[in-house]
């Protein structure tokens, strides 16, 4: 029996779909190029005139600023500092912060230059250039990326269905860029600003117009930190300003939880009468507070220190803010007044904690055998703890910058002769501020805003990135 094998034929192989060539493809670096020269210009090439004429107008603005705001017209003799238009002039004076200082003629004074004026200007025209820097990126990645994908063979887009996609996929980054903007100059620039100064001799022995400022480098690091007497008045300072900040935080805190566990108790009759008269200490303002209790404990006219000595308690009247022999006073009024106008916060604060907490919780501890104590320990201040351990460490930056409270209640004082322009009670804010206000050191101002911010900023972090509320977010 012969057995005959029928096989089907087999399916034509199929070839894969090259993209119609038009004879018009271009190499995708060639639109870049074009764009990163003019802008929108790439965009041209790539058939999108809508597009083209959006980055144009940002190149426009740009070149017309800056020759507007110039003397590009004077002759061939071209400065940046004559001819030089906003941008040009602005880098220039960045690096150089002038050349020419106000003197005195025949005619009178000579017009010029401003150190200070110049970097701040510089500063600004550096800013405006990076954020049209990123339009001008943007310009040519997206004549780049385009071109390429139609040269795979994809579809042409029309400007309007780009800008209608743009729309609708980064609508929230479009309505954030007004805000990022002026936060920029509003935020960025003065930092940058202070951290600039840093690095010149900005003092009330070279101010400007009459003296041009210069760049001195880390000069003004190796004063603070080199020099004795200013080593240690910032290693006293620093110090005071550490223990002042832990002792001001934990002191508020204690007594803000002390206050609000006593209102939470049902022995306690009218809670909330008692939660607003304890609340009046907060809603005073703060400046108020400190010149009170500044004329209270006045050494010579001051109401207390008469008590005392009415009182048997003293033979004569304490000067608390003036005596340089016993610093700790004035140390011990400040931390007073601080507890007075900050345990308002931290009462209210736990008080709302508290209310959530579940009756449940403790019914069940009492069950067990709990007594108050035990369940405060293991279950109102975990509690407390968690939900509020980021509030301390914002406290305690804001105690570690308490302008306030030392400078209109004790001015820094009492004097402290192994110090620079500082008192005993002087933190390191009041010191910057008795640096640049009241002296014009302007340049070691700038160093200790730098190394404040550096300090706070590093304990901000570590502590934030260590709390379990922050990590959970």
């Amino acid at each position: 029996m012969t057995t005959t094998s029928t096989s089907k034929p087999s399916a034509p192989r199929r070839t894969p779909r090259v993209p119609e060539r038009t004879g018009r493809e271009l190499a995708a670096p060639v639109p870049g190029l074009a764009s990163a020269l003019v802008w929108g210009a790439g965009q041209l090439i790539n058939r999108q005139a809508g597009k083209a004429a959006f980055f144009f107008a940002f190149f426009a603005g740009l070149v017309g600023w800056e020759i507007a705001s110039g003397n590009y017209y004077a002759g061939m003799d071209f400065t940046p500092r004559s001819n030089g238009g906003f941008f040009i002039r602005g880098l220039w004076g960045l690096f150089t912060l002038g050349t020419q200082p106000r003197e005195m003629t025949i005619t009178g004074l000579t017009e010029g230059d401003n150190s200070i004026v110049l970097m701040a200007n510089g500063l600004i025209a550096l800013l405006t250039l990076a954020l049209l820097a990123i339009v001008w990126g943007w310009s040519v990645r997206d004549a780049v990326r385009y071109r390429t994908a139609l040269n795979t063979g994809a579809r042409p887009e029309a400007s309007r269905a780009y800008f209608r996609r743009l729309w609708e996929g980064a609508f929230a980054y479009i309505v954030l860029s007004p805000g990022m903007v002026l936060l920029v100059f509003m935020a960025v620039l003065p930092v940058l600003f202070g951290i600039l100064v840093a690095f010149t001799d900005y003092n009330r022995d070279n101010l400007p117009p009459k003296h041009l400022v210069s760049w001195v480098g880390f000069e003004n690091f190796a004063t603070i930190f080199a020099v004795p007497s200013w080593t240690a008045t910032f290693v006293g300072i620093l110090g005071w300003t550490v223990v002042w900040a832990v002792l001001a935080t934990v002191t508020t805190y204690a007594a803000g939880m002390l206050q609000a566990v006593l209102l939470a108790s049902p022995r306690v009759r009218f809670p909330r009468v008692w939660r607003s008269v304890f609340l009046l200490p907060w809603a005073v303002p703060a400046i108020v507070s400190a010149l009170v209790f500044r004329s209270m404990f006045n050494g010579q006219f001051g109401p207390v220190s008469q008590w005392l000595v009415d009182l048997g308690l003293t033979d004569e009247r304490i000067y608390w803010f003036t005596d340089p022999s016993h610093p700790n006073l004035a140390r011990a009024v400040a931390l007073l007044v601080n507890l007075w106008l900050g345990f308002p916060f931290f009462m209210a604060l736990v008080g709302g904690v508290l209310a959530n907490i579940p009756d449940s919780y403790y019914e069940a501890a009492r069950i067990d055998g709990a007594g108050p104590l035990q369940r405060f320990r293991y279950i109102t201040l975990p509690i407390v703890q968690r939900t509020v351990m980021p509030l301390l460490v914002l406290s305690f930056v804001h105690n570690f910058n308490n302008f306030g409270v030392i400078y209109f209640l004790t001015e820094g004082g009492p004097d402290n002769v192994d110090y620079r322009f500082a008192g005993s009670t002087d933190l390191l804010v009041t010191w910057l501020f008795k640096l640049t206000l009241d002296n014009r050191l302007y340049n070691i101002g700038a160093v200790m805003s730098l190394v404040i911010f550096l300090i706070v900023g590093a304990i901000s972090v570590l502590n934030l990135n260590r709390t379990r509320a922050i990590r959970e977010l």
